[in-house]
């Protein structure tokens, strides 16, 4: 694709998602939502093969069934109300409506099948773009309707979704699909809170991004998209490889890292909210996720690839590859546990 095209396509995929932020209008939400989809089908055939096309209409077909369902809440929402204004007294029926569509467009169980798909047939890089930018408008909106949203029907769906999260991920070998299922697991977690503290979600939805970022970019600085080829990198680049690992220890929630800031803070809310039960399962599905972040970190920096050279540093050309953004990105990714206090406070 060339770069004047790339950048037009990538502008009009930002403002899709600016215009359904900052809107307070259902049709420009809507409006906000087709630009954004129609802009990003581009982006997912970048590299054009057969599997980038078939990912590129799964796509396409699941986004515009969410979008159909979320204008039919709208209308069922202008009928009672009488006003396209986003505000927080929506019709019941509109609620449960765009609730669905939105979950459906974030991958929320049980709407969760199309996305380690579309992951696994795109590029990396629109990967990264599908996993993290495209979570921020469906979330928005969930954010402004969190007051009239049904709890059992949102809970029953994060419970879904931490627990498909956590069980899809365990048999898999190509890492899109595994960061497709964490994902899956790490919208549940944010659905969860939804209700009790959005601003919460927020902040789980920046941790989120930040570390998704992250692994994807180190991924491809590896250019590894398989765990048997990830194995191969500690003979290549020791640092980096160490950092992977870090870092799948921060995406699995373990302390000291920036990871398990959220899981403490939304386990926190929800037990001063006088819900055991949720915590609990929540606590116990994220192992599961653990157990394939683990096996991810054994095949990349516990063994030793075998190689046949007597060095442990492989002869290799300079790379090519530019690394401006991953240092910072590696801290942000890692350390930000020390911030716990103020970030509670905000």
């Amino acid at each position: 694709m060339k770069p004047p095209i790339f950048i037009i396509i990538m502008l009009t995929v930002i403002s899709g998602t600016m215009i359904v932020m900052t809107t307070s209008h259902w049709l420009m939400v809507w409006i906000g939502f087709e630009m954004n989809l129609l802009a990003i089908i581009p982006i997912l055939m970048k590299k054009y093969n057969p599997r980038a096309m078939e990912a590129a209409t799964k796509y396409f077909l699941t986004q515009a069934t969410a979008s159909m369902l979320l204008m039919m809440g709208i209308i069922i929402n202008l009928l009672h109300s009488g006003q396209w204004t986003v505000s927080k007294d929506l019709n019941p029926m509109a609620s449960i409506m765009m609730t669905t569509a939105l979950a459906m467009k974030l991958g929320l169980a049980p709407f969760h099948f199309w996305l380690p798909e579309v992951t696994q047939g795109i590029s990396m890089s629109s990967g990264l773009i599908l996993l993290t930018w495209q979570k921020i408008a469906p979330l928005s909106i969930l954010y402004q309707i969190s007051p009239t949203i049904n709890p059992n029907l949102l809970l029953t769906m994060a419970i879904m979704s931490v627990m498909i999260g956590g069980w899809g991920g365990l048999n898999q070998t190509q890492l899109r699909k595994i960061m497709a299922y964490s994902s899956i697991a790490h919208m549940g977690w944010m659905a969860a809170i939804m209700m009790y503290s959005p601003t919460m979600m927020i902040l789980n939805l920046i941790i989120y991004i930040t570390m998704t970022l992250t692994t994807f970019m180190l991924f491809m600085y590896n250019s590894t998209t398989t765990t048997s080829s990830l194995s191969q990198t500690w003979n290549k680049t020791p640092l980096i490889t160490s950092f992977i690992l870090v870092l799948m220890m921060s995406l699995s929630g373990l302390p000291p890292l920036s990871g398990f800031i959220p899981k403490w803070m939304i386990i926190q809310e929800l037990t001063k909210n006088e819900m055991i039960m949720m915590p609990t399962l929540l606590a116990m599905t994220a192992l599961l996720n653990l157990y394939f972040y683990m096996r991810l970190t054994y095949t990349t920096a516990l063994t030793m690839f075998p190689s046949n050279n007597c060095m442990k540093m492989k002869w290799r050309f300079e790379r090519t590859k530019k690394t401006i953004l991953l240092p910072p990105l590696i801290v942000m990714s890692t350390m930000l546990l020390p911030l716990a206090p103020m970030l509670s406070v905000l």
